[in-house]
C-alpha cells in the first residue's frame, strides 16, 4: 500500500507542478487512467491532495483547459467518488465546481461525468439534504434534462441524479420551486429512447411525494398523463407503468383529498388502475395499483400527511433506477 501512496502523491504533484497546458493534460489524463483501473489508489489520490486540484480544472478556461482535459478531471473525480466520497464531499467548493461543470453549455462529456458523481455521492444517505440545498445544483440538473437535442446519456445521468435527490423527502418541494416537474412531464411527452422514460418517471414518482407538487402536476396535466402511461393500451413498459402508479399513489398520500379527486376526474383512471392491479406485470405494480384502488375507492376523506395506505415512495424504490458508471479511459463505462 506504502507503493500506492507514493505513486499518488507523485502523480498529484506533477499534477500540481505543472507548467504548461500539456503537462497539465498530461497528468491529469494519468489520473483518470490508474483511477480507473486501480481502487486501492483512490483514496490514496484524495488523501494526497488530487481533489482540489481536479475541481479547479473544472471551472477553468482556455488555454489552461481544453474540453478533453476537463473531460479526463471529471472522469477521475466520478471515479474517486467511488471509493473516496467523504474526501470529495468535504472539499471546500466541490458542489459548485460540479454544479458549474453540469450547466447545458458544457461539454456533454463533462455534464455526464459530474452528474455521474452527484449520483454517486447521494448513495450516502446524510449527504442527500447538503447536496439539495444546493438550489444552482439542481438547478444545473434540470437544465440538463430540458436542453433540446441533449445526448441520451447525458439526460439519464442527470435523472438519476435527480432521483437521488428526491429520495430526501424535503428536497423534493424544493425541486417542485425549481421548475422540475414540466420537465420532467417534457421528456413524458416526446421521449421514446431506451430507458429515458423508465429514468423519467422514476423521479415522478419521487417527486410526487410532496404536497407541493400537486399544483405543479395539476398545470402540466400530470394526472392524466400518468393514467395514460398506466393504460396498457398505450404500450408502456412494465417499468413506466410500475413507475405511473407510483407516482399517483404518492400524490395521493401527499396532496390528500384534493389529489385523489384529480385522479377520479380522469376518464377511465380507475379501470385502467384496476386493469394494472389484476395484469400480474410484476408484484410492484401489483402492489401500487391495489393501494391506489383502495384509495380511489374509500369513501374516507384521505387527509395531507395521513400514510393509510402503505407508505411514500422512498429508498425502497431507489432500484428503480440504475447505480452510477464508472468511466474508463476511452468514454466507456462499467460497473463497479
Amino acid at each position: 500500500m506504502e507503493v500506492k501512496r507514493r505513486t499518488a502523491r507523485t502523480l498529484v504533484k506533477r499534477l500540481s507542478s505543472a507548467g504548461d497546458a500539456a503537462a497539465l493534460a498530461s497528468a491529469i489524463t494519468e489520473i483518470r487512467l490508474i483511477s480507473k483501473l486501480d481502487d486501492e489508489i483512490r483514496l490514496p489520490l484524495a488523501d494526497a491532495g488530487a481533489i482540489p486540484l481536479l475541481a479547479s480544472h473544472l471551472v477553468a478556461v482556455p488555454p489552461i483547459a481544453s474540453p478533453s482535459s476537463q473531460e479526463n478531471a471529471s472522469a477521475s473525480l466520478l471515479n474517486l467518488s467511488i471509493s473516496a466520497r467523504e474526501p470529495l464531499m468535504s472539499t471546500p467548493g466541490i458542489l459548485d465546481s460540479l454544479a458549474y461543470s453540469l450547466r447545458s453549455s458544457a461539454p456533454a462529456a463533462v455534464a455526464q461525468n459530474s452528474a455521474a458523481t452527484v449520483f454517486s455521492l447521494l448513495s450516502v444517505d446524510s449527504y442527500r439534504p447538503i447536496i439539495g440545498s444546493k438550489k444552482a445544483l439542481i438547478s444545473s440538473l434540470i437544465s440538463l434534462i430540458r436542453a433540446p437535442n441533449q445526448a441520451a446519456r447525458t439526460v439519464k445521468d442527470a435523472l438519476k441524479a435527480l432521483f437521488g435527490v428526491a429520495l430526501y423527502a424535503m428536497n423534493r418541494a424544493k425541486m417542485v420551486e425549481l421548475g422540475a416537474v414540466p420537465a420532467l412531464f417534457s421528456l413524458v411527452l416526446k421521449e421514446e429512447r431506451s430507458g429515458v422514460l423508465e429514468d423519467a418517471t422514476a423521479v415522478i414518482a419521487q417527486v410526487a411525494g410532496c404536497y407541493e407538487s400537486l399544483e405543479a402536476f395539476r398545470k402540466v396535466a400530470g394526472f392524466r398523463a400518468l393514467v395514460d402511461l398506466m393504460d396498457k393500451a398505450t404500450g408502456a413498459k412494465c417499468r413506466v407503468r410500475e413507475n405511473a402508479a407510483a407516482a399517483l399513489l404518492n400524490l395521493a398520500m401527499s396532496g390528500g383529498e384534493a389529489a385523489v379527486g384529480e385522479i377520479r376526474e380522469v376518464e377511465d383512471a380507475e379501470e385502467v388502475v384496476r386493469e394494472l392491479a389484476e395484469a400480474g406485470i410484476s408484484a410492484r405494480a401489483k402492489s401500487k395499483a391495489e393501494a391506489l384502488l383502495k384509495v380511489l375507492g374509500s369513501e374516507r376523506t384521505c387527509r395531507r400527511g395521513e400514510h393509510w395506505i402503505g407508505d411514500l415512495d422512498s429508498e425502497s424504490d431507489s432500484s428503480s433506477v440504475p447505480s452510477p458508471r464508472l468511466w474508463d479511459s476511452s468514454g466507456n463505462s462499467s460497473s463497479y
